[in-house]
């Protein structure tokens, strides 16, 4: 479908495709809607584009790949995927903030702004849609299936904490804010993964995941409360940290 306000995506991605694999396409777009109608009727096929490798039709992107024999992805199934590539773009973050300003990519700085990174980078995720969000958080979080606000305001607590742990600013607030959400959220999906044993998908990363709960999306949990303790130990002055201002 190649139309004035419309070019198919997956039209374009099969024919990179075959030419990549070392096929010569000739290509027919259906420039209207009513070329399209027509053309699925005709042959009897719910979507396009549609392949033909001579007389044969392959079918669309998924039956090439396939074809081919290439994996073709399973968007219902669950994976880490989007947990480690956000853990390892922080971290990544981090280093390279902490190699601008002290020339040393692996600092406990860095170490510092990493969590935070994750902390703001983890709520901006769940504001993408808050409202998906809490419906999924709702299946295992244990105060919020006893007060749902709590639900709402999660993001906005966890985005809070982590900015002001990044800017190392209101220790006094963020400490609290991240031991109080963070020791809450272990609590739910240890109880709901490893006692209740049930197969949930992880809000971690937004009501739209495919993430299941597990130990990387306790992690999260566990993060906020190993900062928290780190910098209330840093404001006392019991381990060296960058300095926080209470």
């Amino acid at each position: 479908m190649v139309m004035p306000q419309h070019t198919c995506p997956y039209g374009l991605k099969v024919k990179d495709l075959l030419e990549r694999s070392g096929y010569e396409v000739e290509d027919h777009h259906l420039t209207t809607r009513e070329q399209t109608d027509a053309f699925k009727e005709q042959h009897d096929v719910a979507t396009t584009p549609q392949v033909y490798i001579g007389a044969e039709r392959v079918g669309g992107y998924d039956d090439v790949l396939r074809f081919l024999g290439k994996p073709v992805a399973d968007p219902k199934a669950t994976s880490y995927r989007p947990v480690v590539a956000l853990f390892a773009m922080t971290a990544l973050m981090a280093m390279a903030a902490s190699h601008a300003v002290t020339g040393n990519p692996f600092t406990m700085r860095a170490a510092e702004w990493f969590i935070g990174f994750s902390m703001v980078v983890l709520a901006l995720l769940k504001f993408q849609n808050i409202e998906s969000f809490s419906t999924m958080f709702l299946n295992y979080d244990l105060l919020a299936k006893r007060w749902v606000p709590y639900s709402y305001i999660y993001p906005f607590a966890e985005g809070l904490a982590g900015v002001l742990m990044v800017a190392g600013a209101l220790t006094w607030l963020s400490v609290p804010v991240a031991l109080f959400i963070g020791t809450i959220g272990a609590v739910s999906v240890f109880k709901a993964v490893y006692i209740d044993r049930r197969e949930l998908k992880c809000a971690c990363v937004g009501g739209s995941s495919n993430v299941p709960l597990g130990f990387i999306s306790l992690t999260e949990n566990l993060m906020m409360i190993a900062m928290a303790v780190w910098m209330t130990l840093a404001a006392f002055g019991l381990v060296t940290g960058a300095g926080h201002a209470m």
